[in-house]
């Protein structure tokens, strides 16, 4: 907000994105090893709802900064967001998960679960303690026991011991337990980057120039539609399955894309451009 010039507003905005990848990744892994077995996937799962409600939020604070004159203060929010979540820092907690990890007898991961759980007594907390320890004991036997059997079945189901032990990129790749799963979840981050919801949201504006009379609107209806198909996806996630509502979200976002290009080519009408792009955050 306070950029002389582009280059300083290219240079912040690499920073905010680098931030941004980082948290992405580690918020839901943080919640995950905090919140409690009846709660994990709930809280996993609302973060991705919260990041779509934030873009929304965003939205709507365009409308009344997004000018030439307030542009900064717009950019200023952002900063605002950062001192907060500085500000609520000192009052979050160590991962228990990582602190029994290194250190099984930890009496900090012993008081943070105790705090957590409301727990009153210390058997209770030894019970708790022992969830989690039997639990990355067991992980690491079933992994050893992946890397030494020829059984696919097994083998799919558990990566191998390389990664408990903190191995490299190219030895998780040389391990065939494992090979499978790791490109795997390269290939769906890749995609999920370079499938274009970037281009759709930054550029959300332009596409929808000549096609209403105020893109900001068409860029808000997008945010909307973003949180509402967010959250049918949650409500069918458990029902219909993670590979099935993939399938069909791949299908449903190369169909909107052929009709979005096909309309800013003006093969078909503008309108089929606004259609296509509310059906591609869809499926997204």
């Amino acid at each position: 907000s306070l950029a002389l010039n582009m280059y300083f507003i290219i240079a912040a905005r690499f920073i905010i994105g680098f931030a941004s990848g980082i948290s992405s990744v580690l918020v839901p892994i943080y919640l995950g090893e905090l919140a409690p077995p009846t709660l994990r996937g709930t809280l996993g799962t609302l973060t991705q709802f919260a990041m779509v409600v934030g873009i929304l939020v965003s939205d709507f604070f365009a409308f009344p900064f997004a000018t030439e004159s307030k542009w900064r203060v717009l950019f200023s929010v952002t900063a605002v967001t950062a001192f907060l979540q500085l500000f609520c820092a000192p009052w979050l907690l160590e991962s228990p998960r990582w602190l029994l990890s290194r250190d099984p007898n930890s009496r900090r991961a012993r008081y943070i679960i105790k705090k957590l759980r409301g727990l009153r007594y210390d058997h209770e907390v030894d019970t708790e303690v022992d969830h989690f320890v039997s639990a990355m004991k067991a992980q690491a036997s079933l992994s050893e026991l992946a890397s030494l059997s020829d059984d696919p079945l097994i083998s799919s189901k558990k990566p191998s011991k390389h990664p408990q032990q903190g191995a490299g990129y190219a030895e998780m790749f040389g391990d065939k337990n494992v090979r499978l799963l790791v490109v795997s979840c390269f290939v769906l981050q890749m995609t999920q980057q370079l499938c274009g919801i970037n281009a759709v949201f930054y550029y959300s504006t332009a596409i929808f120039n000549g096609v209403i009379s105020n893109p900001l609107v068409g860029t808000t209806l997008v945010g909307a539609v973003n949180v509402v198909a967010t959250y049918i996806a949650l409500l069918l996630m458990d029902s219909c399955g993670r590979r099935t509502l993939l399938l069909w979200s791949t299908g449903g976002m190369i169909l909107s894309c052929v009709v979005l290009v096909l309309a800013l080519l003006h093969y078909l009408s503008n309108i089929y451009a606004l259609v296509a792009v509310m059906v591609y955050v869809t499926f997204f």
